[in-house]
Parts: C-alpha cells; sequence; structure tokens
C-alpha cells in the first residue's frame, strides 16, 4: 500500500512564510493588520448607531439626533474606506514582495539539482511551479491574512453587539452552525484533491506548450497542428472538468452557511417579534440585533469561501515542498583541493557508469595529455557526451577514478570544477537577449579592448556590420536571428572571454556548411591554443590533426592513437574513416 502523503497544514503555510519571507516585512505586514482591524471593527459600530436611529429619531422623534447619528454612520463609512484602501495597498505590495523571493529562492533551489531530475520533470512543469503555484500560495495566504486581520474582527464586534442585546437571540441565530462541521471537512477533502489535480494538468499543458513553441518548424513540417491542438484540447478538457470539480466544493461550504443562516434568521424573527409585539424589545434592538447579524452574513461566506480556497492553496503547498524537499546528490567535499591554474592533464581510470540496467561506460581508460587536443570518436551511444558529463560531474560514475592535473573531481569544489571548463557544443544555448549580453553573461569586469579581441579571434566582428544595432542587437529566442555559423562564433567568443585551461567541444562544426565549417574551425585553432582539449565529432577529418584519437564503442574504449596510427592498426578507426571517405567520394 503507497504510503499516504503528508498535508500540510494552514499553521505550518504561516510559520513557513512568516519565517521565510514575511518576517522583513513585518512592519508592513503589521500595518494593513492594524487597518484590516479598523476596517473590520466599523461594521460592528454601524450595527449599534442602527438603535439610536430607530429608537431615538425614528420612535421618539428626536430631530436634534438626526444628524448627530446621520454625521456619525457617514463617518463610519469615510474610516472603512480609508482603512479598506490602505490595507489593500500594503498587502499587495506585501504578496508581491513575497511572491517574488519565493520565486526567486524556487529558482535558485531548482538550479543546484542534479541533472538527472530535469530528465524526469519537463521544463513546463517546473515554469508551472515556479509561476503558477507560487502565485496561488502568495495570493491565498493574503487572502487568509486579510480575513484574520478583517472578518475575525467584524464577526467579533458584531457578535458583541448582538449579544449586547439579547444573548437568547444570538443562540437562536447560530442554531445551524454545527450543522455545518462535517460538510465543510468533506468539501475541502474534495476541493483539496481536485485543487490537485487541476495544478498537475496545469503543469502538463505548459509542458505541451513549450514542446510545440520549442518544435515549431518541425510541427509544421510534418502537418502536425491538428493533431498537437487535439493533445492540448484533451488536456484542456480535463483541466475544465477538475476546476468545475473544485469549484464545486468550494461553493458547497458558503451555499451550507446561507442555508444555516435562513435558518437562523427565522428563529429569530419568530422569537424577538414576539417580544417586540409584547413590549419586552424596542423596534431600535430588534433593528440593531438584524442589522449586526445581516452584517456578519458577508464575512462568514468570506471565511466559509475561505476555508475552500485554502485547500486549492494547499494543493499548490504540496506540490512546491516537494521540489523543496529534493536535495541535490553531487556535492562539494567538506575540504576540497585546490583547482590548477594551467591547463592540466586529464585522466580516465577505468571509469564505469550504467543509467539503471543501460552501460553508458564499461571500464573506460585514457589519457588527454596537457595542452594537447584529444578527439573522442566513435558510432551515436558509444559514450563520447558520457565522457564530457562525468569529467564535469552532472553525473558521478559508479567505479573508477577521473582526475584533472592528478586530482579526482570529486575532492574539487564544484563550482571550481566547472569553472576549469569552457564548452562549444552543436547547438550553442543562446538567450533572448542582446549579442553584448549573450557573450558577456554578466560579467561586468570586461574592458572594451577585451571584448573587441574576442569578436575578432572568434570571427564575430565579421558580421557585426550586418546587424541592425550591431552588439546590442537582440539575437532572438534561442539565438533565431543569427545563423547557425553565428550562433557558433558567439559560443567561441564567450569560451574565449571565460579564458579556462580546459576546452570541450561537441560536435562544434556538424551543422555548418563548408563555408561557415572554414571560419568556425579557424577560431576554434585559435581557441585550443594553450589548453587541454577534448573534441567529440562524428566527422573524422575534422578531427584527423588531434594529437591523440581515442575510439569509443558500446562505452569502452576500443583503439588510442594518432590519426596515422589508427590508420595501419586497422579495426574501428579504420572501418568508420574508409567508410566515410568513401561516401565523400560518391557524393562527389
Amino acid at each position: 500500500m503507497a504510503k499516504k502523503k503528508k498535508q500540510t497544514s494552514a499553521t505550518a503555510l504561516f510559520l513557513w512564510l512568516w519565517r521565510d519571507y514575511l518576517r522583513h516585512h513585518k512592519g508592513l505586514l503589521f500595518a494593513a493588520l492594524i487597518l484590516m482591524s479598523i476596517e473590520g471593527s466599523m461594521l460592528g459600530v454601524l450595527s449599534w448607531m442602527i438603535r439610536p436611529m430607530f429608537d431615538s429619531v425614528f420612535v421618539e422623534g428626536q430631530s436634534n439626533m438626526l444628524w448627530v447619528i446621520g454625521v456619525g454612520i457617514m463617518g463610519i463609512f469615510f474610516v472603512r474606506a480609508l482603512a479598506s484602501a490602505g490595507q489593500s495597498i500594503l498587502m499587495a505590495r506585501l504578496t508581491h514582495l513575497a511572491a517574488a523571493a519565493m520565486r526567486n529562492d524556487l529558482l535558485r533551489h531548482l538550479m543546484t539539482l542534479d541533472s538527472s531530475f530535469f530528465q524526469t520533470r519537463p521544463p513546463g512543469a517546473l515554469i508551472e511551479r515556479v509561476q503558477s503555484d507560487v502565485g496561488t500560495v502568495t495570493s491565498i495566504w493574503a487572502r487568509i491574512a486579510t480575513s484574520l486581520g478583517r472578518d475575525i474582527v467584524a464577526l467579533i464586534t458584531l457578535f458583541g453587539v448582538a449579544l449586547s442585546i439579547d444573548w437568547r437571540w444570538t443562540l437562536i441565530a447560530l442554531i445551524g452552525v454545527p450543522f455545518l462541521v462535517a460538510p465543510s471537512m468533506a468539501a475541502q477533502a474534495y476541493v483539496r484533491r481536485r485543487a490537485g489535480t487541476a495544478r498537475e494538468l496545469a503543469g502538463r499543458m505548459a509542458t505541451r506548450l513549450d514542446e510545440v513553441f520549442h518544435g515549431i518548424n518541425p510541427v509544421k513540417l510534418n502537418a502536425l497542428e491538428r493533431y498537437q491542438s487535439e493533445r492540448y484540447a484533451a488536456l484542456q478538457k480535463q483541466r475544465v472538468r477538475a476546476e468545475v470539480k473544485s469549484a464545486q466544493g468550494r461553493a458547497a461550504v458558503p451555499a451550507l452557511i446561507d442555508m444555516m443562516t435562513g435558518l437562523g434568521f427565522l428563529g429569530v424573527l419568530i422569537f424577538g417579534g414576539s417580544e417586540i409585539i409584547a413590549g419586552e424589545k424596542t423596534v431600535g434592538q430588534f433593528m440593531s440585533f438584524f442589522t449586526a447579524m445581516a452584517l456578519a452574513f458577508e464575512p462568514l461566506r468570506r471565511l466559509g469561501t475561505m476555508s475552500g480556497q485554502w485547500q486549492t492553496a494547499a494543493a499548490s503547498m504540496d506540490r512546491l515542498e516537494e521540489i523543496f524537499n529534493v536535495r541535490p546528490t553531487l556535492l562539494s567535499p567538506a575540504a576540497p583541493t585546490a583547482r590548477p591554474t594551467s591547463a592540466p592533464t586529464i585522466a580516465f581510470e577505468d571509469v564505469s557508469l550504467h543509467y539503471g540496467d543501460l552501460p553508458a561506460l564499461s571500464g573506460a581508460s585514457f589519457v588527454a595529455e596537457a595542452g594537447k587536443t584529444t578527439a573522442l570518436v566513435g558510432a551515436s551511444g558509444a559514450g563520447k557526451s558520457t565522457i564530457f558529463n562525468v569529467l564535469t560531474r552532472l553525473i558521478d560514475p559508479q567505479s573508477g577514478q577521473v582526475s584533472v592535473a592528478g586530482t579526482p573531481v570529486d575532492a574539487l569544489d564544484l563550482a571550481e570544477l566547472r569553472g576549469l571548463f569552457s564548452v562549444v557544443t552543436q547547438d550553442s544555448a543562446l538567450f533572448d537577449e542582446s549579442l553584448r549580453d549573450n557573450i558577456l553573461l554578466g560579467r561586468t569586469d570586461v574592458t572594451d579592448a577585451q571584448l573587441q579581441a574576442v569578436l575578432d579571434a572568434a570571427h564575430v566582428s565579421d558580421f557585426l556590420s550586418k546587424l541592425p544595432d550591431g552588439l546590442d542587437s537582440p539575437v532572438g529566442p534561442r539565438g533565431s536571428s543569427l545563423s547557425g555559423g553565428q550562433r557558433q562564433r558567439v559560443a567561441i567568443a564567450r569560451a574565449l572571454l571565460r579564458d579556462t585551461p580546459i576546452l570541450l567541444l561537441d560536435e562544434a562544426t556538424s551543422a555548418l556548411d563548408t563555408k561557415s565549417e572554414a571560419v568556425v574551425q579557424a577560431a576554434l585553432e585559435r581557441l585550443s591554443v594553450g589548453r587541454t582539449t577534448l573534441v567529440i565529432a562524428h566527422r573524422l577529418s575534422t578531427v584527423r590533426n588531434a594529437d591523440t584519437i581515442v575510439v569509443m564503442d558500446q562505452g569502452k574504449v576500443m583503439q588510442q592513437g594518432s590519426h596515422e596510427t589508427l590508420l595501419e592498426d586497422g579495426g574501428i578507426y579504420a572501418d568508420l574513416y574508409h567508410l566515410q571517405f568513401a561516401e565523400t567520394e560518391d557524393t562527389a
């Protein structure tokens, strides 16, 4: 039997929000609560003013009291209006500050988690948690705080007025309250389940949109518009059903309150009316009591609605708590070793790694000499990219050792280790910012002369004049405003600016045309000077000048040596080379 998931209580939510987000703005919260209390108490004062208005003015005809009571009631509404506006503004500021801080914390936490975490959680679902779930939690807590600060104070003052008039009338008015307990609890549990389903479906919808928008060209080329829209519509239909059912549960409690209030009013009218007829109570007393109970109706309904809304927030809170409770497993050592400052030797010694039952590396061993270029070649799935992932500690192997300058990579601080590498891949990741921002990546210590030298060395200067705003031109989503060759040159400029001792090249020129490849290859050769360089390549013509070529197959290192040595030895490399050479001749 699956273990029942622990649900978050309202108290736990407030304690967490207070500890991490609200206590930094306690002055703001305290001021808002005072204004809420003033706003809520004005309803009690208003109901109390009804008694002299009826008894002294309307019944006894004291005209001198007309202006006094009229101005008093007007003042009540003025004070209530100012308090309401003030607390609304303060709570809006507090809510947005808390939401912003929580989103920042969640994003920072997500970025510390292992890469394996993101392999099972699609981007759309995580975006939904950062954006919508945080928004739901912070908006609901603000409503709950408002109910505590305004509606509870209003109810206390209103029931105080009612009790001061007649405690028996008050008990009769509340006769139906005990019948609300069980249905309310059932409705809250129902809302929480449905709200959780709705949030999960919202994440799946966000994932679907993310996949469609990022893959819009394949969608168009394969005529998948109808297929994708139908899949999204199916998710939308499920979400509508879940949201409607959640709304039904939320509406149940206020509806029950309405019915019980009607029952109470009937009892008061029958019991109290007979006392007024008998002269035991005045009309002013009855109208003051009736006004107090009528005004208490709306705070009660809001509190009833809040119980359902809390369950919606709790469902989002459970989802956020699940993420915050995940901890990275790839951590820095307690006493890290200092990282090397010059181009180091990289060594793999009998390294094995399995993804479940699938072997990715099986006893891989090789050495990439300091300051030289080592190429990794082999068929797809041979383990080449896994070498990069293990070297940069995106994943740790089950056995064997990987070292940099003789130091095991897991003995280095994680940030320091990754600071040793510059990476240029086949699909360089560019952000939807300016070209300058994509190269500097937040650095403020780069002089104009340094930046210009990098632009020239990476051949970015060759196409700058063609851009409308030069370095300040936007590159578009994922660099869509630039060609493939231009994106690669931007990635090379980044790598030059990082000026790290190790360079990792993963199919950096495979998707380029001949002309662009020549330009990018020249920039890469300049970049690799004085660095320990590891290259992944399928086209052997691009790595024939490498100092060492490591041939891999099914996670194993099968051959090592120079291009000429490997051709003479025969085997996998010679077969791959002759196959590609033959394909080149056929193409020619």
